[in-house]
């Protein structure tokens, strides 16, 4: 990238770091990882795919990581077992992630005097912690989330900027939960009384369950009188609505912009794809 300064390594080195076998000079002099379209001069690239060969004829990729059973190609390259994971690891070796340290609970946070954080919770500035919630050990609270009362936040879980948590929502431990997410809002319920639409009861609640991964800007509502439940290890992607009344099944991958309406259920190991609508009360059985 222009105006950055560009890590010098070589492909012995990155070959070493993740474990694989070297095809060509060692000394080879590398100074990023990018993917093949948009790899420059200097780049180590990936192929996981043998259509993808033929791609680097016209590419300035420098060096790319293939799999161990591929026959030798008229590239410098790395032979690895698994090819995405050993390009990742090389990825953070040019890009590391920043050394952060826990800085506690931001004097610019706003903390209800009656709400209990356990050990090592982090609270940043502008945050706001309601009445009556219960933070667990470890957990992340990023500025300007809002946590409403009697919201429980299990050990280790974050709470990205901008996310709002509705009362008495409950999260479990290593629940992550992304930027601008709304979990508890109203269901869309109402009767029409006299000419005038009312509000039905929108007394329930939502649980999260353990390692949960919401999505940016992802809504998922509280049920009428009891919960909305996302099952263990469920991951819902960005722009997801999930109604009232729901309950996802663990381990779920649930894809952007997919709209599931209330009351209806899911088994564990559901994938559903981008914009896929479910009406409500259907019910998905395990797998689909």
């Amino acid at each position: 990238m222009d105006g950055v300064d560009r890590m010098q390594t070589t492909l012995g080195v990155l070959a070493r770091l993740v474990e694989g076998e070297v095809i060509g000079d060692p000394d080879l002099p590398l100074q990023g990882a990018a993917i093949l379209r948009d790899a420059v001069a200097g780049d180590i690239s990936f192929l996981d795919h043998p259509k993808l060969i033929e791609q680097c004829s016209g590419s300035p990729v420098s060096a790319v990581v293939i799999p161990v059973d591929w026959p030798p190609i008229d590239l410098p390259s790395v032979k690895v077992a698994d090819v995405r994971m050993a390009f990742a690891s090389i990825v953070q070796h040019f890009r590391p992630p920043v050394a952060t340290t826990r800085l506690g609970i931001s004097p610019f946070a706003r903390i209800d005097p009656t709400a209990i954080l356990e050990d090592d919770v982090e609270v940043h500035p502008f945050a706001v912690i309601g009445p009556e919630v219960r933070i667990a050990r470890g957990a992340t609270i990023h500025a300007n989330a809002v946590v409403m009362e009697r919201c429980q936040i299990g050990a280790e879980s974050v709470i990205y900027p901008g996310a709002v948590l509705y009362r008495d929502t409950q999260i479990g431990q290593r629940v992550v939960i992304h930027a601008t997410a709304a979990i508890g809002a109203y269901g869309f319920g109402y009767d029409t009384i006299e000419g005038r639409h009312q509000r039905g009861d929108q007394l329930g609640y939502v649980i999260l369950e353990d390692e949960v991964e919401i999505g940016a800007a992802t809504t998922v509502d509280r049920g009428t009188y009891g919960p909305t439940v996302i099952g263990e290890g469920t991951k819902i992607d960005n722009q997801v609505m999930v109604a009232h009344n729901c309950r996802l099944g663990k381990h779920n991958l649930i894809c952007s912009q997919v709209g599931i309406a209330g009351s209806s259920t899911t088994g564990d190991y559901v994938v559903m794809a981008g914009q896929v609508g479910v009406p409500d009360h259907v019910t998905i059985g395990h797998r689909s």
